[in-house]
């Protein structure tokens, strides 16, 4: 096997092992357990689902009014109601601070993470602090993503499996997919920021212009100072897209020198 081809093998393969473990296995793992405690059927989520966001939610961010005893068990977290989002690795996460939430009960501010299939932190607080300003709440955004969400990353990962499979010349256009990653998901999370701060409501308690929020990086909304940065998902959808031009390049090079 040509040396080129077994690099375009071997760099797709680190691709498909990055995106299962930190979006489609516990996407898929999670899927639908949010909707059955949101309609009170916490009794039907699965065992799965349970072990799958214990052993993710390890030391992630939980809200300030979760019982510590239930952080990082999410059967306890649904008898005692509390917040709690994906299993998945957040990919951007988001803080305010403003003078009324004092660091003393809001150490971290209040910060959410975005997630490919949901949001987490202080979602509630969060989508508060919206309604005060005539925004909507966070889950109007994004809905068609977080529906196809999974679908769209297991059909990539069956596309990348082909690509390890075969050497089809134009499979290897395949990839050109799972690279674009960080793009895609920059390029959604700015339309729907924009989206946000463009459509504001008269219901606001505090009148605002509309505005385009902060992409990345510190800015200021009112009276809160808000931060906005990749969180460890987006740096593995980074890795993903690097290793899937490299699987790209490797391939294009091979199927050249064969020809």
């Amino acid at each position: 096997m040509h040396p080129s081809l077994i690099k375009a093998k071997i760099f797709a393969t680190l691709a498909l092992i990055i995106l299962t473990f930190s979006f489609t296995f516990p996407m898929l793992a999670f899927h639908g357990t949010l909707n059955k405690v949101h309609d009170g059927k916490g009794e039907e989520v699965s065992s799965l689902s349970k072990t799958v966001w214990n052993l993710y939610n390890q030391g992630r961010y939980k809200s300030v009014t979760t019982d510590k005893e239930a952080h990082n068990d999410l059967e306890k977290m649904i008898e005692t109601q509390a917040e709690f989002g994906p299993s998945s690795l957040p990919i951007w996460a988001v803080s305010l601070e403003a003078p009324n939430y004092p660091k003393e009960a809001f150490p971290e501010g209040i910060p959410v993470y975005f997630h490919f299939d949901g949001y987490s932190g202080e979602v509630h607080e969060m989508n508060t602090i919206n309604h005060y300003v005539g925004m909507d709440p966070m889950w109007v955004g994004g809905t068609i993503e977080r529906e196809i969400g999974i679908y769209a990353l297991l059909a990539l990962s069956l596309g990348i499996v082909y690509f390890i499979a075969y050497n089809n010349k134009i499979l290897s256009f395949l990839m050109l997919i799972p690279s674009s990653l960080p793009l895609l998901f920059i390029a959604d999370y700015s339309y729907w920021l924009y989206w946000f701060g463009h459509n504001l409501h008269d219901w606001g308690a505090f009148k605002i212009k509309p505005f385009m929020p902060t992409v990345f990086g510190d800015g200021k909304i009112a009276q809160f100072t808000t931060h906005s940065y990749p969180a460890i998902g987006f740096y593995m959808i980074l890795a993903i897209g690097v290793f899937s031009l490299l699987a790209f390049f490797a391939k294009q090079k091979a199927t050249k020198q064969i020809q």
